[in-house]
């Protein structure tokens, strides 16, 4: 087997809704895009008894031995889904961690997306559904990645119009804890993309919405609301949002320029915060 290069993309939430809680997760509905802010993922079959997985690159450390990659081919070793075939994988950290873009299960996502499309993996979609759910709930999101609606139910409604958005991310040199966000929601919102449309990925109705977790984030890390606003400020953006549970901070531009001239801006401001000029793929 030859040697590939894959690409795992970042995922953003363009709005986020929590609207209820089950057994021990909330229940979320979600408009999410893909950026190409990408980790690099290298993979080749070799002929060990064992895989072996490295991470390199700037937002490498501190990932543990037991990751989304790691869980992902013990899944598919204990099923013996891969035919005992094994893989050095080298995955190239762009993606800051702990930071609401899901790069540890876009890496997950990616991988299968790459297995399925060498016919390395067969599985249906409830399979898939299954196996992406064992490792983490972003996972499936990541599966052919592309606009979609997360319903407030579990279910996704994937669009393939591209959607052309300039982006300036920020991540602030600290992470947000996921569960402990999650943990202070006292109240839930009433679902609002329960019949998805196409329509829903407009500016015009984007900008009407909002993230839910921003409130708790911003009262336990005020420098996010400080980012927030100043990104508020920056000329021609479309609206401004937080992904996921923190703690990156988005800002969203129709124009290259703008986004441009706000990531100048915002490193005169804030020049020991990492940022990228990106764009919706």
């Amino acid at each position: 087997m030859s040697s590939f290069k894959i690409q795992s993309y970042a995922k953003i939430n363009l709005a986020l809704n929590v609207t209820g809680k089950k057994t021990k997760l909330h229940k979320i509905e979600s408009l999410i895009s893909f950026i190409d802010l990408h980790d690099l993922i290298y993979l080749k079959e070799i002929k060990k008894n064992n895989h072996k997985i490295t991470f390199k690159g700037r937002f490498s450390k501190n990932i543990g031995k037991i990751n989304t990659v790691t869980s992902l081919l013990k899944l598919l070793d204990d099923s013996n889904l891969l035919n005992n075939q094994k893989f050095e994988i080298k995955i190239i950290k762009k993606i800051p961690q702990k930071a609401g873009m899901g790069g540890g299960s876009m890496n997950a996502a990616s991988i299968i997306n790459f297995f399925i499309n060498q016919r390395i993996l067969k599985l249906t979609k409830k399979e898939l559904k299954k196996l992406a759910s064992k490792i983490g709930s972003d996972v499936i999101l990541g599966i052919q990645p592309t606009n979609t609606v997360l319903l407030h139910n579990g279910n996704i409604k994937k669009y393939n119009k591209h959607i052309k958005f300039y982006t300036l991310v920020v991540k602030p040199d600290f992470g947000c804890s996921t569960r402990y966000i999650y943990s202070k929601v006292k109240s839930f919102s009433k679902p609002q993309f329960s019949f998805p449309k196409p329509k829903m990925f407009e500016v015009k109705y984007l900008k009407t919405l909002n993230n839910d977790l921003e409130m708790i984030a911003f009262k336990k890390y005020p420098k996010l609301k400080k980012i927030k606003l100043f990104l508020s400020n920056t000329s021609n953006n479309m609206f401004v949002r937080m992904s996921g549970s923190g703690s990156s901070i988005i800002a969203y531009f129709d124009s290259k320029s703008d986004c441009g001239n706000a990531y100048s801006q915002f490193k005169r401001k804030f020049s020991s915060h990492w940022c990228i000029v990106s764009k919706t793929i």
